[in-house]
């Protein structure tokens, strides 16, 4: 290992993004600690995979949110720390719990780099969104306030759609595996998102770990040719399958109205569908000061297109 690189605890490591920047992290030569909750259990998928990244090289510390010293104690073995925990409501959402990390960051205080769990659509341009998926945005805002208001060297990372949720499911809410055979279409379907495969998510994030270019800024990650409407992702899976697909049109009335009778978790995600494939929030403003874009940042990393993700449903 490069005796430079920075020693990288990533806490909420065997998560969906989170195993995937510990195996970023550890491929690109980081002393790689990986938190271990006591409240795992007997999750027994957890702990193998927990073990499995001690077979590669990584250490794990165990401490919880609900034991300060032990969060402190973790964060001093460190130099960056990187939280990863979950903020999807239809699986689990946590995003406050990082409060606590912050202020035991603070306490520790030789942590030169905080990387908080956001991961998508940048939440302070968001503070309209509609109810409750605003939740969402609100939460990690408060985290930032918290982070800069303790004098937390930090970079955030808006990922914008993860590839698995929207890519294979051709942004269709609820689903992730694209038809061969009919597609619902959100609106014009004309409105533009940017979709990235997860372990470039993880790849850029551990780029910017040591890049002081990077720090107390966002990193933007907008791969230029994955920025596409969902009418162009339907049209490229159909190039693949050499099919067309049956389409129907849900108005954004419809939507509204469906949205009001879901289950609150519903509720949060759907609204977040909403601002992206409706209304186009991931690329309707131009990234400004104190904002960086990962593929410009980092040319020398080849990240997964489109239409080679969806290959992999054939």
């Amino acid at each position: 290992m490069d005796e430079k690189s920075s020693r990288v605890l990533v806490v909420g490591g065997t998560g969906y993004l989170g195993k995937r920047l510990v195996k970023a992290s550890l491929a690109n030569g980081h002393p790689t600690f990986v938190l271990h909750r006591p409240e795992v259990g007997v999750d027994i998928d957890k702990i193998q995979m927990l073990l499995s990244f001690k077979e590669q090289g990584a250490k794990l510390v165990q401490a919880s949110f609900s034991d300060h010293q032990s969060l402190v104690d973790a964060v001093k073995q460190v130099d960056v720390v990187i939280c990863a925990i979950s903020g999807v409501h239809i699986r689990s959402h946590q995003i406050l719990l990082q409060l606590n990390l912050v202020q035991a960051i603070k306490e520790a205080g030789n942590i030169k780099r905080f990387i908080p769990s956001e991961f998508g659509t940048d939440p302070s341009r968001m503070m309209d969104a509609i109810a409750p998926g605003r939740v969402t945005f609100e939460d990690k805002m408060s985290v930032r306030k918290a982070i800069e208001e303790a004098g937390i060297p930090f970079t955030y990372v808006t990922a914008n759609c993860f590839a698995g949720y929207f890519v294979g499911g051709l942004c269709q809410p609820g689903a992730i595996i694209p038809s061969n055979q009919h597609v619902s279409l959100l609106g014009h379907a004309n409105a533009k998102a940017i979709f990235v495969d997860e372990d470039d998510i993880a790849t850029y994030t551990i780029k910017s770990v040591d890049d002081p270019r990077m720090i107390n800024k966002t990193l933007h990650i907008r791969p230029p040719e994955n920025i596409l409407s969902q009418r162009e992702l339907v049209e490229t899976w159909e190039e693949l399958i050499s099919k067309k697909l049956v389409k129907t049109t849900i108005s954004k009335e419809d939507f509204l109205t469906k949205l009001k009778s879901l289950e609150y978790a519903e509720q949060v995600g759907l609204g977040h569908y909403y601002h992206v494939c409706y209304e186009g929030c991931l690329t309707n403003f131009e990234i400004g000061d104190n904002e960086e874009e990962a593929t410009k940042l980092y040319p020398e990393v080849n990240y997964v297109r489109v239409k080679d993700y969806l290959k992999r449903y054939l």
